[in-house]
């Protein structure tokens, strides 16, 4: 089963490289016209994040289609970092605290990240189980940059970190999912390979990367 894993659209607070969790903000006309030029693989199931950014994006790629929310696939409450970029933190205690401790710490009146990245599993454990029971082929997930990583950090066996999976907005990931590799004991997303801004602007490329399976991990 063939899954993708799509950043949304960009935003003002990711124009301005804010940390933008729960402000529900919509995404940039101009990134608009953008996504709605390329070349979007078909899917015969949709899943999004319950935001605005993530369900305007969602439209544009799967005009017209069904789409199903999952409420666990929602960005990171950063609390009162929230909205904020590193600039207007400079100087704040807590947030120099944050950065030390690697970005392990709970966000200040936010959410734990570690809390965050189970919430983010469960969600994709979800829509994996529902793509198996229905006998779906091909899905297309519209979500945050934050879910997107701890999706791959959690089921791809690599040494990459959690920030190496880090996406552009209106980029992502193809992933595989082999029933033999997805059972009670044992969770692995089997294949990997990035889904860019060009491939999707390039018809025959998108036909070779979508169109006849997928690469390895780490391609």
């Amino acid at each position: 089963m063939e899954i993708f894993l799509i950043r949304h659209g960009k935003t003002m607070g990711n124009l301005y490289h804010r940390y933008i969790g729960t402000t529900d903000e919509p995404v940039l006309e101009e990134e608009m016209e953008k996504l709605k030029s390329r070349n979007w693989p078909d899917a015969e199931a949709v899943f999004e994040s319950p935001l605005l950014r993530c369900r305007q994006t969602a439209e544009i790629i799967c005009p017209g289609r069904p789409v199903r929310m999952i409420d666990e696939f929602a960005e990171c409450d950063f609390g009162s970092f929230e909205n904020k970029n590193w600039q207007e933190l400079k100087g704040n205690a807590e947030y120099q605290a944050w950065i030390d401790s690697n970005g392990t710490l709970p966000f200040p009146g936010g959410e734990d990240p570690q809390e965050f990245r189970k919430r983010c599993c469960r969600g994709f454990e979800k829509v994996v189980a529902a793509c198996m029971r229905e006998n779906v082929s091909r899905a297309l997930l519209v979500v945050h940059g934050g879910t997107i990583m701890s999706i791959m950090e959690r089921y791809v066996v690599s040494e990459k970190s959690f920030y190496d999976w880090h996406v552009k907005n209106g980029e992502g990931y193809l992933v595989v999912v082999e029933p033999s590799l997805w059972t009670a004991a044992r969770k692995e997303i089997a294949t990997v390979r990035p889904v860019t801004s060009n491939m999707l602007c390039d018809t025959q490329k998108e036909e070779r990367c979508f169109g006849e399976g997928t690469g390895a991990v780490g391609e």
